[in-house]
């Protein structure tokens, strides 16, 4: 093989790298880490000491995103700003709240009740799929409310929605960072509100 010949190989093999690279780069996940921040409710504090537990499945919460193909589109990662969400809301709602590991710890700590925030489902829509203007969260939860020892207080739903404008962000990552603080501050606005409202909650309350 000629010097030539070699030259004109391996100039092909880096051109094919690249030309890989760069596919790659345009089929790759876009990651989007939820980051804003979250005001403290206006409310009277109810004079209770409530743990609040942040299980796994919460701390580590994401959500990914298919395109139309089945490819992985957009993985959105947003289980610490939950957590930043209600270590703003419940310090405001109670005289003193404890954050536990385990229900053990709960027991130990003498606390009137443990907090556990699940979320059940999690929705993105995209502009480039529903022809609107406008990126849509949509997030469900499952609120319990427990005793010390473990046992059930209250169990109940809670939604939240948040969208931002198209024409508000440059980047899909920008737009939906937006539309998810929306739909967390949502939330904190629901929950706070009506916590004393449910039912099971509001027959506890009354019994302390």
């Amino acid at each position: 093989m000629t010097k030539l010949e070699q030259y004109i190989g391996r100039y092909i093999r880096q051109v094919a790298a690249l030309i890989l690279a760069s596919t790659l780069t345009a089929c790759g996940v876009s990651n989007v880490v939820i980051d804003g921040s979250f005001p403290t409710p206006n409310i009277s504090k109810l004079p209770l000491t409530v743990a609040v537990l942040y299980d796994d499945a919460l701390r580590q919460f994401s959500y990914m995103e298919y395109s139309e193909t089945g490819q992985e589109e957009i993985n959105i990662e947003s289980g610490q700003s939950h957590i930043q969400l209600f270590n703003a809301v419940l310090p405001a709602m109670f005289d003193n709240v404890i954050e536990v590991q385990s229900q053990a710890e709960a027991v130990s700590s003498g606390a009137d009740a443990v907090f556990i925030p699940v979320i059940e489902e999690f929705q993105l829509a995209l502009p480039s799929k529903t022809r609107l203007d406008v990126y849509e969260i949509w997030i469900k939860y499952n609120m319990r409310l427990e005793s010390a020892e473990g046992d059930y207080i209250a169990d109940w739903v809670l939604t939240s929605y948040g969208k931002t404008p198209t024409e508000t962000f440059r980047s899909n990552e920008a737009a939906i960072n937006e539309a998810a603080i929306v739909a967390l501050r949502d939330l904190a606005s629901s929950f706070s509100l009506s916590f004393s409202q449910v039912p099971e909650v509001r027959d506890w309350l009354n019994s302390q």
